[in-house]
């Protein structure tokens, strides 16, 4: 069966708070955050500058109850620069982490979902599955109780293939971070990359 294809382009997307979500998911039982530079925002307390899209994240086994809760929206997978259309009941492929989602008959996107991985009561790093978190951990509340993903953790989707947003987003987040959050992201950039220049950053705020 044919499914709605399309190549990545100039995509037209919300300019939306991560507030505006909390509706979409009231009934969900499963966890879901606010991923990407609002997370870090939320983490700090306030804007730090425009976003370009919303991020949310979930866990990838909790796929099929997210998309149930959304009946009225259009998912779309994005893998290797092409939008494929999910019908009603597809799940996405094994290899794709991102589906991109609007409400039906809207030509902007509202917001990016990103799949993270798990094993029982642990968030697994889909990069390398030996970096992984107790679940309870990976995520904080906002003081308006939005959920979004521990800063250590999106500082580390962040520091592969970074941008001068990436590291503007590291300089002004690291030294907010504990003690522990600073240790756990230093172990885990020492496994994906011993070279990477914010671990001697870090040790120095450890000093």
């Amino acid at each position: 069966m044919n499914r709605e294809r399309r190549s990545i382009g100039r995509e037209t997307w919300r300019d939306l708070h991560p507030r505006a979500c909390a509706p979409w998911f009231s009934a969900l039982t499963a966890p879901w955050w606010i991923a990407g530079g609002w997370a870090l925002d939320l983490f700090a307390g306030a804007q730090s500058r425009p976003h370009a899209d919303l991020d949310l994240g979930i866990l990838r086994r909790d796929t099929r109850a997210v998309l149930e809760a959304l009946p009225s929206w259009e998912v779309f997978e994005a893998d290797a620069g092409v939008l494929v259309r999910l019908g009603a009941g597809r799940m996405p492929r094994e290899r794709v982490n991102s589906l991109w989602c609007r409400q039906s008959g809207d030509a902007a996107w509202s917001f990016e979902l990103l799949l993270d991985e798990s094993a029982g009561d642990f968030w697994i790093f889909r990069r390398e599955r030996e970096i992984r978190a107790p679940l309870e951990k990976i995520i904080r509340r906002s003081a308006e109780g939005l959920p979004y993903l521990a800063p250590e953790i999106q500082l580390l989707y962040k520091a592969r293939d970074r941008r001068p947003r990436d590291d503007a987003d590291f300089e002004r987040i690291a030294p907010r971070l504990d003690r522990d959050a600073r240790a756990w992201l230093a172990r885990a950039l020492a496994r994906v990359d011993p070279g990477h220049p914010w671990l001697q950053v870090l040790d120095e705020l450890s000093a």
